[in-house]
Parts: C-alpha cells; sequence; structure tokens
C-alpha cells in the first residue's frame, strides 16, 4: 500500500521565514548554476512555482509550472498524486530544471519528471528547497526530517481574516 503523504509531527516542524526562504533560493540557484545550465524552469504547482519563480528569475531563465497534486474532490489528500494539468510545451528540445518546495518519497516529482520527458525535453534535472525523505533531487537547499511550514502556507484566509493553518495544528 502506497504510503499516505502526511507530515510527521512527532519530528518537529521547522518554521521557514521570508529571508531565509530568500537565502536557501538563492543558494540553490547557485548550487545549479554551476553543475547544469537549465534552458527553463519548471515549478511543480502549487507550492513549488514560488522558489521555482525565484530560480528562475536569479538563472535569468524562462519560467512554466506544472500542476502536480495530492488533492482530489471530496477528499483532503490523494493516496498518491496525480497530474492535472499538461507538461508546458516549450519544455521541447531544452535543459529543463523541475524545481518544488520539499521531497520526499519523490512521487510527485518523478511524476513531474515523467511528464516533461514525455514532452519531448532534452535533459532534465531536479531541485527542492527542502529534502525530507528518501528521495535525492539533483540539488536541495536543505535536508531534514522535521515538517516544513512555509512562509506563504502559515496562514489562511477564513471569511476574511488569516488564521493559522489547521494542517500545522500540534
Amino acid at each position: 500500500m502506497p504510503r499516505k503523504y502526511q507530515a510527521d509531527p512527532s519530528k518537529g516542524y521547522f518554521q521557514v521565514e521570508w529571508p531565509l526562504f530568500g537565502e536557501l533560493s538563492r543558494a540553490l540557484a547557485l548550487k545549479v548554476a554551476r553543475a547544469y545550465d537549465p534552458e527553463i524552469v519548471v515549478g511543480v504547482a502549487t507550492a513549488g512555482v514560488i522558489p521555482g519563480a525565484v530560480i528562475a528569475a536569479i538563472l535569468d531563465r524562462d519560467f512554466r509550472s506544472i500542476l502536480i497534486s495530492r488533492r482530489a474532490e471530496h477528499q483532503p489528500v490523494r493516496q498518491t498524486p496525480a497530474v492535472l494539468g499538461a507538461a508546458p510545451q516549450e519544455v521541447g528540445g531544452r535543459r529543463v530544471l523541475v524545481v518544488d518546495e520539499t521531497c520526499d518519497s519523490g512521487d510527485t516529482m518523478r511524476l513531474a519528471v515523467a511528464a516533461i520527458v514525455n514532452a519531448g525535453a532534452r535533459e532534465v534535472r531536479t531541485a527542492v528547497s527542502f529534502r525530507t525523505g528518501p528521495y535525492e533531487p539533483d540539488f536541495h537547499g536543505l535536508e531534514t526530517e522535521s515538517v516544513i511550514v512555509l512562509p506563504w502556507d502559515r496562514e489562511i484566509l477564513v471569511d476574511g481574516e488569516l488564521v493559522p493553518n489547521p494542517k500545522y495544528e500540534r
């Protein structure tokens, strides 16, 4: 049976503030630039879009996104992720960097890479801000087993008010 994606609060919470996110993105972009020259950066929507766009801006490369989600209609979480949109056509024949915010089992990243390869990419490498499990992306910013709480995910809007995101309640 596939492992259900769910953060493990027993390993603690890693609260990422905006300045740290910025420095991690900068460091990750430098790691990529030293070892790989992507022609286009593709962020895995939804949370991978933000670091992907920042890394693309630092590298001065085009940015696109691909929608892969564990959310399902009438279910809070899917057992396995699913590609919900086509890979960007601009990846055809190009060197591509696929970016996500975290990577644990690699299920989402494998789907993204497969979709990008099937769309005709010449070469694909992967990068994540946080490696949290056994999957080894080509590049990562930090490695931790803690639950990552991203600055844009810490609070959600409910009835017009920002409130703490209930998925990080202890």
